[in-house]
């Protein structure tokens, strides 16, 4: 086939006879293609007719014409088969040189340095004018990237791969590729779903359709109906395999965005446009500074210089840096409000503000004050100066705005809240009453009438069986008037990703695919391909060119180089060397961690049955014995022999053993043996016969042992220093203890109980002899008046007097002059009051005759009663003070003498 002639699509999507384009089924609803089938309508070979083939009869089959010569049948049944089969291969090999990308099996790096000379006359333009600087092109150059790779670009639709020959469209929101029939149907069906759940009139209006990845919306006139290039100049791009898949070839030219009035200088490709690398001379934000070359698509600077501009307020000016458009003023000054009653501290940006006080201002009648709340202007007129009627709107009268118009005595007549019947009230002010009557209604969805009160709905329980649109779910609303409200539930059916289930609310027709992706890695995870959700399970690995990660599968910690691979690694080739069991030979053979074993057939029943073929598995092999020579000696190494590793062992030379027993005194007779813990040389039957100790006259309990004798473990009885407690000690303990440690095993360790001279307990541990009579036991000393204090040894007490000192002498003559001070304020106080309390007495005395005559007598005697004997409680408290006790004696007969 010829570089520039379009090779057909492989048959991926199957179509179907509709108007207005091709439609695509998914992938998995696709028949498989055998030997001969699905030709039809493809255009590789068509079909010939019965009557142009010689020898053939129209009625193939039929017995009534038994036709030409057999071998003249079977040479044109051979000759059709093999034209059929030869264009199964041409298909099978057009789809394999078509795809995306290389082969992946093809490791060489023919497939990469292809795809740079690609992807480097695609950016050469775009290069020369920043310089050799790609860092823009990072987002396009990864919509090109996967354009060469394998399992990359997938049909949201249909989840099956784009190919390079194979006609597709771009969204102009998100750029994903799908195939033209995919997407042509995507629309139709999408504006039949929209038309016939909101149309009345099917198909009477334009409804747009969306993009599946993006819900990006289009017009049914912006539905692709042609196969173009990225860049729409060309339409049927050919496969070219030094261009882009799908690419015309040529400059782009589209209009960048933002828009700049300069267009793309890539050529043609998938994804977004990079962005404008033109050099253009701009002033700053400002437009103080110079103009400066900058790049169009980062013209924007700043010159750092402050702005100084009037802002809105009229009053301040921009303190910020050079910038576009100046900000609100910050800053905060005196603003009255609206109406100029108050005056408070607000920003400048916002001078316009109101108190929340009500205006109160007379209005134009003279009678009413204005209600609205601080505003500007005149106030509106007073609203009961215009004509007013009565509550029930039939009477209309002029009357003062002082005066109420008073209801007209009709009927109210009004509307009742049922707008069926009127108020029967005669004319009042306020609501009508709730409507009453009883009439017979019908429930909401027609089907049962019954009578009740007017301003009551009546609705009955049955559920409407109507489907909601759906189509899938009833609408079981109770009384339902048949406008069902549209299906909440989750729609809830698998995707075609297999993966996760639909999200969106319950609909007709496909659901939207899965927008999840997810990403293939190779073993090491340095490669990543990133791949719709459900393409993850058929897309292999992507290759990659690091050393393979993977730990080996065998005991050698480094294995041999090799690249990243899918699956595990090669098996290793290097020897063992593993150190055999029960020596310190290492394993000659190769490594057989992971060896291929032929596992174990099973037993047939019968010679009815038919054997299976013989599988294999991965099993890790045992080393082999050692066979390396070892000189071995005889059980009680009398005499060495040459054994081989696996088989080495001791043997018996037939001699006495020899070996000394456990009790070191003497050695074993038994013939040469083996020790072991169930074979041990005989046992020494002797007893032990060594010294003991100096001191102890108890004997040694063991039998014949090696070493010395245990220490003895006797116990002795005796009493302590201060013959209170009884202690028991071992001998051993005794024997070989010097005399300060027998002084200390024979203490109790408790005080000494005994008495010294000073009347105080002795403060050592239980100790022989006489106790120390220096006492230790510190006592205070204090001065005559108990301010000084000191502490000293019982021992020293007594040769040690503390005398006090001037402070104490100070101090004491202060306290004594305070306390005498108190004394005679206190009395000085007293008598004040006493004094003070005698002259209202009198006073209340000259004024008894006068009120006398306002009170009678009897309550004239309790006053004076109650109040002698206050007088008398109080003087009591005072009798004993030095002073004054005859000014209170003599007002106390006062008291008395008046009660």
């Amino acid at each position: 086939m010829r570089s520039g002639e379009r090779r057909p699509a492989a048959p991926l999507c199957s179509a179907e006879s509709e108007p207005g384009g091709v439609a695509m089924e998914p992938a998995w609803r696709q028949q498989g293609r055998g030997r001969g089938r699905g030709q039809e309508g493809q255009g590789e070979r068509p079909r010939p007719l019965q009557k142009d083939r010689p020898g053939v009869p129209a009625g193939r089959g039929e017995k009534t014409n038994p036709g030409p010569a057999k071998g003249e049948s079977v040479q044109s049944k051979f000759e059709e088969i093999r034209r059929s089969n030869q264009a199964t291969a041409l298909r099978l090999v057009e789809s394999r040189v078509s795809s995306s990308s290389s082969d992946e099996d093809n490791d060489d790096d023919d497939g990469d340095g292809q795809k740079g000379r690609i992807l480097e006359s695609t950016f050469t333009s775009y290069t020369s004018q920043t310089g050799g600087d790609a860092s823009a092109l990072t987002r396009t150059g990864q919509y090109l990237s996967d354009m060469f790779q394998s399992g990359a670009l997938t049909c949201l639709i249909c989840i099956a791969s784009v190919k390079r020959t194979q006609p597709v469209w771009s969204c102009s929101g998100c750029f994903s590729l799908f195939h033209l029939p995919c997407i042509q149907k995507w629309a139709r069906d999408s504006v039949f779903l929209i038309s016939s759940a909101t149309d009345e009139d099917f198909g009477q209006k334009q409804h747009p359709w969306p993009c599946p990845k993006c819900r990006t919306e289009y017009p049914p006139s912006a539905t692709p109906n042609r196969y173009m290039c990225y860049c729409g100049k060309l339409q049927d791009p050919p496969a070219d395999p030094w261009l882009v898949p799908h690419s015309c070839g040529s400059i782009c030219q589209q209009e960048l965005r933002p828009s700049c009035g300069h267009t793309c200088l890539l050529l043609c490709h998938p994804g977004p446009c990079p962005p404008c690398p033109k050099m253009v001379s701009v002033s700053c934000l400002c437009g103080k500074a110079k103009p400066l070359p900058r790049r169009c698509s980062n013209k924007s600077w700043s010159c750092q210089q402050q702005c100084g501009k009037l802002l809105a307020c009229k009053q301040h000016t921009c303190t910020q840096l050079c910038h576009t458009e100046c900000p609100p003023c910050p800053r905060v000054s005196l603003q009255r409000c609206v109406c100029g009653r108050q005056t408070a501290e607000r920003p400048c940006a916002s001078p316009r503000w109101t108190c929340q006080q009500v205006c109160g201002a007379h209005l134009s009648c003279g009678n009413h004050t204005c209600e609205e709340v601080c505003h500007d202007g005149a106030c509106p007129p007073c609203p009961r100066s215009v004509s007013r009627s009565c509550p029930c709107g039939k009477t209309k009268s002029s009357l003062p705005c002082t005066e109420e118009v008073p209801p007209c005595g009709d009927t109210c007549d009004r509307r009742l809240s049922c707008l069926k019947h009127t108020c029967s009230m005669r004319c009042h002010r306020g609501s009508c009453e709730t409507c009453r009557q009883e009439v017979e209604k019908a429930c909401r969805c027609g089907r049962h009438r019954k009578p009740m009160a007017c301003h009551k709905e009546y609705l009955c329980d049955a559920k409407c069986p109507q489907t909601r649109n759906c189509q899938r779910h009833q609408c079981r609303r109770k009384c339902c008037p048949g406008n069902c409200p549209p299906c909440d539930q989750i729609c809830g059916r698998t995707l075609g990703c297999r993966n996760h289930k639909c999200p969106s609310v319950c609909h007709q027709g496909s659901c939207y695919p899965c927008p999840e992706t997810v990403p293939v890695r190779c073993s090491c995870g340095s490669s990543v391909l990133v791949v719709p959700c459900g393409r993850e399970r058929s897309t292999k690995p992507p290759r990659c060119r690091e050393p393979c990660r993977l730990p080996p599968s065998c005991h050698h910690r480094d294995g041999e180089p090799h690249r990243c691979h899918p699956g595990p690694c090669p098996p290793c080739a290097r020897p063992c060397l593993l150190p055999l069991p029960g020596c310190r030979h290492a394993c000659p053979q190769p490594c057989h961690d992971l060896v291929l074993v032929r596992s174990q057939q099973v037993q047939l029943a019968g010679p009815w049955e038919q054997p299976a073929e013989p599988t294999f598995m991965k099993k890790a092999l045992p080393c082999p014995p050692c066979q390396v020579p070892i000189p071995t000696s005889c059980f009680g190494e009398h005499e060495v022999s040459p054994v081989p590793c696996h088989r080495q062992g001791r043997f018996s030379c037939g001699r006495a053993c020899g070996r000394p027993l456990a009790c070191g005194n003497h050695s074993c007779s038994r013939e040469c043996h083996l020790v072991t813990d169930g074979n041990q040389c005989e046992a020494c039957e002797e007893g032990c016969g060594k010294p003991r100790p100096p001191g102890c006259p108890h004997p040694c309990p063991r039998p014949c042992h090696p070493g010395d004798c245990p220490p003895c473990s006797q116990m002795l009885r005796q009493r302590c220093h201060c013959r209170i407690s009884t202690l028991y000690l071992e001998c051993r303990k005794l024997t070989v203890a010097d005399e300060p440690t027998r002084i200390q095993l024979g203490s109790c360790s408790n005080q000494c109980p005994k008495e010294l001279s000073c009347g105080h307990r002795c403060k050592q541990v239980c100790h022989p002899g006489v106790c120390e009579e220096t006492c230790q036991q510190k006592v205070k000393l204090r001065c005559p008046c108990k301010r000084i204090k000191k502490e000293v040894m019982c021992s020293l007490a007594a040769q040690s007097e503390l005398q006090c000192d001037l402070v104490c002498k100070d101090q004491k003559r202060k306290a004594s002059q305070v306390k005498e001070a108190e004394q005679q304020a206190a009395l000085e106080e007293e008598q004040k009051k006493l004094q003070e309390e005698l002259e209202a007495f009198e006073k209340r005395q000259q004024r008894g005759g006068r009120r006398s005559k306002r009170r009678g007598r009897r309550e004239e005697v309790d006053e004076e009663q109650e109040r002698a004997r206050r007088w008398r409680r109080r003087c009591t408290t005072f009798l004993l003070l030095p002073l004054g006790g005859a000014l209170l004696s003599a007002a106390a007969y006062y008291l008395l003498s008046q009660a």
